[in-house]
């Protein structure tokens, strides 16, 4: 094959894209496409046929020579290499400690919680998977479930009763109230607010939320065609006097808030500002969605609004951020029985039941003390990650929960979020810029994910890299000819 005749198959949609190029070389090398010896068309040219910029397909050779695919010959161009090194994928498991560093090439848009290293709590988490095999009590089902039950039935959408037991007794330390017949088991918090939009509001009605929001929730409000108004806020969260006149102005249906280390800002409520929020949606009947993704963190939690005003909160608390985002549950506490029942019939209809499989190995974690444990590992890693962001990085400008694992990254002039977030990009360092949370106008700042990273030293490699680079001008950094 001529270098000319070779054209990646790639798709926008999958992922950064000059990874996908990178992934197409080694797939067509794997597949003997690309003969050693191949030479690969010139970076411009290719650029040029598939529709991109120069510094993409640029990148895409770079990451190829990384991983042992193509060599770069002076004066010549870049050529498929011998089978004598072996290809490193993008997605490879985490590197054994000591292994050589590659650049800060971390996903630091993704806000997952941190890896801990610990094989006796791993193996035990995997031991419940296999534990399910023999005995899983499902009192839905009528009868003791056993293998193959856990795969081949339905149950009722909203979760068995054991199930929803395990919900309520995660619960109980920061919401002692929660009941059998409010509390729901959900195909992750996604399924969670897509049933309490769909059954608290109509296409067209109003939406409250703060001011920098969870893109999830912007997402279903726009799917839904809700109208979401912003709750301009302070250093204690959304303000009351506003609040009320949004409410008195435009009779919303819900607001919906992140109130424990918000997501992007780490911001938590104090409870006071919470009460008052509370006392103000009460008395305009506006329901609270309280989207308590980070809630189980903190080891001292302020009560949630489910606890200082359940009759008008909808409490979703995932378990993603907090054990494991691969198995997408979701507990969702309805202000009463009757809303709780609605609610059910939200989740049939959007998504029939959360995974009968997931949803046992969440209880089975719960009943254990598994899930305890794994979440005082995420615990425990976080704050050494904090601590090293904290070391790393100016505290001025950044906003941080020592019990979170994210940041808030606040730019100076003459950086701007856009410029900024590309410049990390082309060193392989994706950030997300306000725009993605912003209701209104996006302040210039991005948002660390502290959790995606291997390891400590990639992460501190790479928060070196962002601390450089926020001490350089912008014209200083720039790669443009």
């Amino acid at each position: 094959m001529t270098s000319a005749q070779w054209r990646p198959v790639v798709s926008k949609a999958a992922g950064p894209v000059y990874l996908a190029i990178a992934d197409a070389i080694a797939a067509d090398i794997a597949a003997g496409r690309l003969p050693e010896g191949t030479r690969l068309p010139p970076q411009r040219a290719l650029a040029d046929l598939l529709g991109l910029d120069f510094t993409t397909v640029s990148r895409a050779y770079s990451e190829a020579r990384r991983r042992g695919l193509v060599e770069g010959r002076v004066g010549q161009g870049t050529y498929v290499r011998g089978s004598t090194a072996a290809p490193v994928p993008v997605s490879a498991p985490a590197r054994p400690a000591g292994s050589a560093l590659t650049g800060g090439l971390v996903d630091m848009s993704m806000n997952l919680p941190p890896r801990f290293d610990d094989p006796a709590l791993a193996a035990a988490m995997w031991s419940a998977l296999a534990e399910l095999e023999e005995t899983h009590g499902q009192e839905a089902l009528g009868h003791e479930a056993r293998g193959l039950d856990l795969l081949m039935r339905y149950q009722e959408p909203g979760g068995s009763a054991r199930d929803r037991a395990a919900g309520v007794a995660w619960l109980s330390p920061r919401l002692p109230g929660a009941a059998l017949d409010r509390t729901l088991v959900c195909p992750g918090a996604q399924g969670a607010l897509l049933a309490t939009l769909g059954v608290l509001a109509a296409p067209g009605e109003v939406v409250l939320a703060e001011s920098l929001s969870y893109p999830g929730f912007l997402s279903l409000a726009a799917h839904l065609r809700l109208r979401a108004l912003a709750v301009p806020g302070d250093a204690q969260g959304p303000l009351p006097d506003v609040f009320e006149a949004l409410c008195a102005a435009h009779r919303p249906r819900a607001f919906y808030t992140s109130p424990t280390i918000q997501n992007p800002t780490t911001l938590t409520i104090p409870a006071a500002r919470r009460a008052a929020l509370a006392d103000i949606a009460r008395a305009h009947g506006v329901a609270i969605v309280e989207d308590d993704a980070y809630g189980a963190l903190p080891r001292a939690p302020v009560p949630p609004f489910a606890a200082l005003a359940p009759d008008v909160t909808y409490h979703v608390a995932g378990l993603a951020k907090c054990l494991a985002p691969a198995l997408r549950i979701a507990y969702l506490v309805a202000p009463d029985a009757r809303a709780a029942v609605r609610l059910a019939g939200a989740l049939r209809a959007t998504a029939s039941m959360a995974s009968p499989l997931t949803a046992a190995l969440a209880t089975r974690w719960i009943e254990s003390g598994i899930a305890d444990r794994v979440l005082e590992a995420i615990r425990q890693e976080a704050a050494a990650r904090q601590a090293l962001a904290a070391e790393i990085l100016p505290r001025d400008a950044i906003g941080a929960d020592p019990e979170g694992f994210h940041l808030w990254l606040r730019l100076s002039p003459p950086w701007t979020r856009g410029e900024f977030t590309a410049r990390l990009r082309t060193v392989g360092i994706g950030v997300v810029a306000s725009d993605a949370f912003a209701l209104g106008t996006p302040p210039e700042a991005v948002r660390l994910g502290l959790g995606a990273s291997p390891s400590r030293a990639e992460l501190a490699q790479s928060l070196r890299i962002v601390a450089d680079l926020l001490g350089q001008p912008p014209a200083l950094s720039s790669l443009v000819v």
